[in-house]
């Protein structure tokens, strides 16, 4: 059994924990779990942090339980919240329960017979038959009011100049969460409660219940919230969040997203989100120090992040699509790509669309750099352009009297036209 709050601690992962945590961890096997919402049917990589302490305490030799708030994820978490959020039914919550176990089942063990194995809950299973006056009359009477405004999710809420406030449902957010803990507690042996800095609050919500109600103790661990070095918001593109779901989030934008890390970044992010050891890391970060141009951390990040999410042929994958851009590659390496891939390696390129027709006329390269598309200015600087052996085709040079024919369709729609190393445009064939 590993010293679970020695590895947080070196990884940059522990922010708070309740006194005598790490040695009542030492004394046994002990049971913690973690919350996640299931208003959605993936998690994305702001959840990665506490995905990493489960799977962790799990390779510490203790047992991880991953809670699906789906009793809670009907109320909306205040906690950082500035309003409330849409609530979901019953059917929408199940079936994004079982697609974030798929995706934790990447990082924990849910299937062995170990001792230790990891356990999934779904907290509506033990209130949907929880009558409000019970609650109340079980519940609500051992937590003040004025313990619950003290909380910082709901002083600041209350304290704001929002016209909304703050609603009952939001306020007994945290009695429901708490009365989680110590359901898991009584029966399931959980004894400790981790996640993000913001839920401490939450948190300690369960332990004094566990103390009034269960006359017993329960322990509190956070880890920091991640930020970037820059001021933006980890784990958001300019799309929108970064997704776990291989649809939501092409594995090759995944993969770029840790790649694009800054190495001040990079050196924290080594540490939190994989499982290499110390001494491995220590080699890494001088490795990178040396030859910071190589971007051997940022590489190292994403590999072993993509592969624990989306597997060995989907990092195959995304390393030919980022080489693509940045390598040598042919038109057999363009027309592996699946369609998504390739959309995201040229997004943002400048496009047009040509006619099914044209093309399977033969589509002349003067047509298709000039006078059908714009690509350059004039027929006349596309046939300098072609002399001069500056355009190729689905990365391949061309001449003049080359035609596009639809042998060259990619994904039977598109074709790739390019001048010099770095200029793209893009044909979509309709």
């Amino acid at each position: 059994m590993k010293n679970f709050i020695e590895e947080l601690q070196w990884r940059g992962m522990l922010h708070d924990s309740m006194p005598n945590t790490e040695e009542h961890l030492l004394e046994s096997m002990r049971s913690a779990y973690v919350g996640f919402d299931p208003t959605s049917d993936s998690l994305h990589i702001g959840n990665l942090v506490p995905i990493m302490l489960l799977a962790h305490f799990q390779r510490c030799g203790h047992k991880p339980i991953a809670l699906v708030g789906g009793a809670t994820g009907m109320i909306g978490d205040p906690s950082g919240k500035s309003s409330e959020r849409n609530l979901l039914d019953e059917k929408t919550l199940r079936y994004n329960q079982e697609a974030i176990k798929g995706q934790l089942s990447h990082f924990l063990d849910f299937t062995s017979n170990a001792e230790n194995a990891a356990v999934l809950v779904n907290n509506y299973d033990w209130m949907k038959d929880f009558s409000f006056l019970e609650f109340i009359r079980d519940v609500g009477k051992h937590i003040t009011v004025n313990y619950m405004m003290a909380k910082d999710s709901v002083k600041n809420r209350i304290g704001s100049e929002s016209k909304e406030g703050m609603s009952f449902t939001e306020f007994t957010y945290q009695l429901v969460q708490g009365y989680d803990f110590l359901h898991l507690y009584k029966n399931n042996n959980a004894s400790i409660q981790m996640g993000g800095s913001d839920q401490w609050g939450n948190i300690t919500t369960g332990t004094e219940l566990i103390r009034r109600v269960g006359g017993g103790k329960g322990y509190a661990i956070t880890c920091p919230l991640i930020t970037k070095s820059d001021g933006t918001k980890f784990g958001k593109s300019e799309g929108g969040n970064v997704w776990l779901e291989a649809k939501r989030t092409s594995p090759y934008k995944f993969y770029q997203y840790w790649l694009n890390a800054s190495d001040e970044d990079a050196e924290k992010y080594i540490k939190i989100f994989t499982f290499l050891d110390q001494e491995t890391i220590d080699i890494l970060i001088a490795a990178h120090k040396e030859t910071p141009h190589l971007r051997v951390l940022q590489k190292k990040i994403g590999e072993e992040v993509t592969l624990l999410v989306h597997g060995q042929e989907a990092y195959k994958n995304a390393i030919k699509a980022s080489n693509i851009l940045f390598g040598k590659s042919t038109a057999s390496d363009l027309k592996s790509l699946d369609e998504q891939t390739f959309l995201d390696v040229f997004d943002g390129v400048p496009q047009a669309t040509v006619s099914i027709a044209a093309v399977e006329e033969g589509l002349d390269m003067i047509a298709a750099l000039a006078a059908k598309t714009n690509f350059l200015a004039s027929n006349g600087e596309a046939r300098r352009a072609l002399k001069e052996n500056a355009i190729s085709v689905n990365k391949e040079k061309v001449k003049e009297d080359f035609t596009i024919s639809k042998e060259d369709l990619i994904a039977n729609k598109y074709v790739l036209l390019q001048r010099g190393k770095k200029t793209y445009y893009l044909l979509v064939v309709n």
